[in-house]
């Protein structure tokens, strides 16, 4: 993404047909198109004027409401230019051209998606995390979520993650006092408790990372793919986690020939349920590329529940379908109609794996494996997360907790402190630093910025 300091519009509302529409302009000097669409350039800041929005030739577009914000105080820290109108598109687009042919003498021109929050993050309106949290609390999926990403949006994550650099550039001062100043010999591993600061760091950054990991479950979710022979109540599975009968359930095998995949909520965390084709030698080719799509699925799963019918046990295709499930995704054996079996509601966490006994069609048991979901999935049952969070997150914690753990071993008591493995413990220091700075861009490439913002919507 090329961004400039041209101004720029875009409408601001969702596609599609509403009883309001908002088109959105931002620049240094909006005045010619103040003149031009609302017939006057005093339109008072942070107030609202009802008026007409005019055409090249003095006729009115719509009737609405303007609402001019005065730079710096504005969302993107630019002039900002709103007008609501009524949310037809067909209105809304002859608004937005004639705002950027009004506009043409100064170079507006439309916006990109997430144009207008990156302008915002670069006048200093938003940190990166908080600008992220922008974009996830419009695609926030429960209440959970949009919750903890406007806590993201109000800087509890940015905060936190301030506090924790500041403890670290604390300890760098430190460091650097002795490499710099070595005739005053200060024995900051002594006097200063560095070792016991750089513990109490690492301490908080772990207990931030838990955090973050809930954050990122509220907003990724976690994908569960059900797979297992033919008939063995995935779809009654599928429907028993949903509520309602979202797949197909008959007696006869090989009913579902391609996934289906329904969100639900638990805890405020959202789960995307697969159903997949049941795995067997194909009896024709639609059947076989739907087993084909199933292993794919499982291959991307976060969670895989093997399905096995309880009153046969387990047979030589359920054992060859568990050789090929893959070793580094938690997998849950459940064993379905207990109702014909006479096995109780059940959960047995044995050595090879963990076994859930249940009955699908008569909705029994179905709680064992939903605790049993959240656990695999690291929830814990702490309340609401204080804020949302992304992989870039995670993978930025993750790293800056392996620079303070190289530095731990730099610092350690039995280690021989001298110039050498004071320079190692400074690096590692400031590397940690920078990771964390990473995550309210204070410390970002441009590269990165482009992706991030570029899958903002258009209009914010």
């Amino acid at each position: 993404m090329n961004y400039d300091s041209s101004p720029i519009a875009a409408i601001a509302t969702a596609p599609g047909r509403g009883g309001i529409g908002v088109v959105r302009v931002s620049g240094k000097d909006l005045s010619c198109v103040m003149q031009a669409v609302c017939g006057s350039t005093q339109l008072k800041p942070r107030y609202a004027t009802y008026l007409p929005f005019l055409n090249e030739d003095g006729s009115a577009i719509d009737q609405g409401i303007a609402l001019y914000f005065k730079a710096p105080h504005s969302y993107t820290g630019e002039d900002v230019l709103e007008l609501q109108g009524h949310g037809g598109p067909i209105v809304m687009q002859m608004l937005l051209q004639r705002c950027l042919a009004a506009g043409k003498d100064i170079g507006l021109r439309m916006a990109q998606p997430g144009e207008f929050t990156h302008r915002a993050f670069i006048n200093d309106k938003l940190d990166l995390a908080q600008a992220e949290a922008v974009a996830d609390l419009i695609e926030a999926s429960t209440e959970a979520a949009a919750k903890s990403a406007s806590q993201s949006l109000s800087g509890v994550f940015s905060k936190t993650i301030h506090d924790l650099v500041d403890k670290v550039v604390h300890l760098r001062m430190l460091v650097e006092a002795t490499l710099d100043f070595p005739e005053e010999e200060i024995d900051f591993l002594e006097k200063s408790d560095a070792r016991g600061q750089l513990e109490r760091i690492r301490a908080s950054l772990d207990q931030i990372f838990a955090e973050a990991a809930q954050g990122a479950l509220l907003r990724d979710g976690l994908n569960v793919v059900l797979a297992g022979q033919p008939n063995v109540g995935k779809s009654s599975l599928l429907n028993a986690l949903a509520g309602a009968d979202v797949a197909i359930v008959t007696p006869i095998a090989g009913t579902t020939r391609d996934k289906v995949t329904e969100t639900i909520q638990m805890e405020g965390v959202p789960l995307n349920i697969i159903d997949t084709a049941g795995i067997r030698d194909a009896g024709d080719e639609v059947e076989r590329i739907g087993i084909e799509r199933t292993w794919g699925e499982v291959r991307k799963a976060d969670v895989i529940v093997h399905l096995l019918d309880a009153t046969r046990g387990p047979t030589r295709g359920d054992e060859d379908i568990l050789a090929r499930l893959p070793h580094d995704v938690p997998v849950l054996r459940v064993w379905n109609k207990i109702d014909v079996s006479g096995h109780k509601p059940a959960i047995d966490r044995m050595p090879d794996a963990t076994h859930i006994y249940l009955s699908a069609s008569e909705r029994i048991g179905i709680d064992l494996l939903r605790a049993e979901l959240l656990r695999v999935a690291g929830w814990q049952q702490t309340g609401e997360s204080r804020f949302l969070a992304r992989e870039r997150h995670l993978l930025a914690l993750k790293a800056a907790r392996d620079h303070l753990e190289m530095a731990a071993l730099h610092a350690a008591k039995d280690s021989q402190i001298n110039d050498a493995a004071l320079d190692l413990l400074a690096e590692e220091l400031r590397l940690a630093q920078e990771r964390l700075n990473s995550i309210t861009g204070e410390f970002t490439s441009d590269d990165l910025l482009g992706v991030i913002f570029s899958r903002f919507c258009i209009g914010k």
